[in-house]
């Protein structure tokens, strides 16, 4: 098996390469701050200006018609080059396959566009406060009344849903149904009067997450994804993307367990587990990038992403605490000092939620077993 590069890829490695480091901003605010929000809305705009933002979409939206492996590659030089995260990942990442999948043309002439530019910024809307996991135990109603839809309910947990334009919601628009009948799936504007917003703050006190309350909003039909009653089979093919290839790339962490190599190597006396622990998450994150270019030649061919997505949101969820908590165990008692510099207590925090996101993976082992392996229900 070859696995070189061929010239047409480094070619594009290169440039992809190059422009990163000739536009690199520097330092700015946390996304999540009112202050750092914005200015990484500014730095989407930048991206998107110069073809970057969304280069596997088609160029009609702001794309470069990439395929998946030059995806694959863009976002290995992305997260390497230390460029800001991207506070669009809800909207590019989650919803935008959603939306071409499903989405009318309307629809997709209108959102993508704004979602590739930085224009509208996506929280995402379906945990409450009795259904997380559990989708199917959804309880936010919505019911139809002329042309538009009637919401009453809350939401909790809805990732960038402090600052966000739009917000992509799960709702009951049949009450009498059951489990996971009767769903729907509805794109809701943030500002819509009779929605109030409530930021949560995180261990740091910034406001990651939000909570929604939903008292006669209303919004219109247009705003539904995929058709009335469909939002069931709308969210799964949206939790594929989440727990497979968009979300979370292998160049996150390819990244992570380079910085974990550069700061292993200026340790003095490096204890011999420690060094352990840096290879294994160097390993660890190798074997998930080549699983995931097998992936992504496969879906090149025609497959599908199927319930094995779920091995994978295991494996990047857990590898993530791995890389942090060895990092932080390097850098000893200076590891829990919360300072400006410490991106590695920061992206610790934050790598405490991936077990949780996504579905937990309790769920996700679950799937792999009854799905996967086949093997009986609990």
């Amino acid at each position: 098996m070859d696995l070189d590069l061929s010239p047409q890829y480094v070619a594009f490695r290169d440039e992809c390469r190059q422009w990163l480091s000739d536009n690199h901003p520097g330092r700015i605010a946390s996304m999540d701050t009112a202050v750092g929000f914005e200015e990484h809305r500014a730095w989407e705009k930048v991206l998107f200006d110069a073809g970057w933002s969304v280069p596997a979409w088609p160029s009609v939206y702001g794309g470069r018609d990439c395929d998946l492996i030059e995806w694959l590659i863009y976002e290995e030089e992305y997260w390497l080059s230390g460029v800001p995260g991207r506070v669009s990942a809800n909207g590019v990442s989650l919803l935008a396959p959603t939306i071409f999948n499903f989405g009318t043309q309307e629809q997709q002439d209108f959102f993508l566009p704004r979602m590739a530019s930085g224009e509208h910024i996506w929280a995402q809307g379906w945990s409450e406060p009795e259904a997380g996991s559990d989708l199917a135990g959804i309880k936010t109603k919505a019911i139809l009344d002329g042309d538009d839809f009637i919401l009453n309910g809350q939401k909790t947990w809805c990732s960038r849903g402090a600052f966000a334009d739009w917000i992509f919601c799960i709702v009951r628009t049949d009450p009498e149904a059951e489990r996971h009948q009767g769903l729907t799936y509805l794109l809701v504007p943030a500002e819509t009067p009779g929605m109030e917003r409530r930021p949560i703050g995180r261990l740091d006190g910034e406001p990651g997450f939000a909570e929604l309350f939903f008292d006669d909003a209303r919004v219109s039909a247009e705003h539904v994804l995929g058709g009335v009653g469909q939002g069931w089979a709308v969210a799964m093919a949206a939790a594929g993307s989440e727990r497979g290839l968009s979300l979370r790339s292998p160049g996150r962490f390819m990244a992570a367990a380079e910085r974990l190599r550069v700061l292993a190597a200026d340790v003095t006396d490096l204890d011999p587990r420690l060094r352990d622990e840096v290879v294994d998450a160097w390993i660890k994150a190798q074997a998930y990038r080549w699983n995931t270019y097998q992936m992504a030649a496969d879906l090149m061919e025609g497959a599908e992403i199927g319930p094995e997505a779920s091995e994978g949101k295991v494996f990047w969820s857990e590898l993530d605490l791995e890389l942090h908590a060895t990092a932080l165990r390097l850098m000893g008692p200076m590891g829990e000092v919360a300072d400006a510099g410490n991106d590695w207590l920061d992206g610790y925090v934050f790598a405490l939620s991936g077990p949780i996101y996504a579905g937990t993976n309790e769920i996700q082992r679950n799937i792999v077993a009854e799905r996967v392996l086949g093997l009986p229900r609990r």
